[in-house]
């Protein structure tokens, strides 16, 4: 990064920074700003799929079972106007 771009930050950043401080931080930021050009050269979203894992479908076939008749179930409990009564909250 050049230099008048960071006097130009530091000024809008109200940053006091002498001519030494101006080349260090071009230099570091330069180095920065390498850093991340490596992600340039990353995959992008069509190049592969963002699950690593592939899902397939893992759902199981539907079963027909038998559930007790709710009559009798309301018979065999404890009911109040036909509904189920629960111990009390506190």
């Amino acid at each position: 990064m050049d230099e008048g771009t960071v006097r130009r930050v530091a000024k809008v950043s109200r940053l006091d920074l002498t001519d030494d401080e101006v080349s260090i931080y071009a230099a570091d930021l330069e180095d920065i700003l390498s850093a991340f050009a490596v992600l340039d050269e990353a995959p992008t979203g069509e190049d592969f799929d963002l699950d690593p894992v592939p899902v397939e479908d893992r759902l199981r076939d539907d079963e027909v079972m038998a559930y007790p008749d709710p009559g009798r179930l309301r018979r065999e409990m404890r009911t109040a106007d036909g509904w189920v009564r629960g111990p009390r909250l506190a």
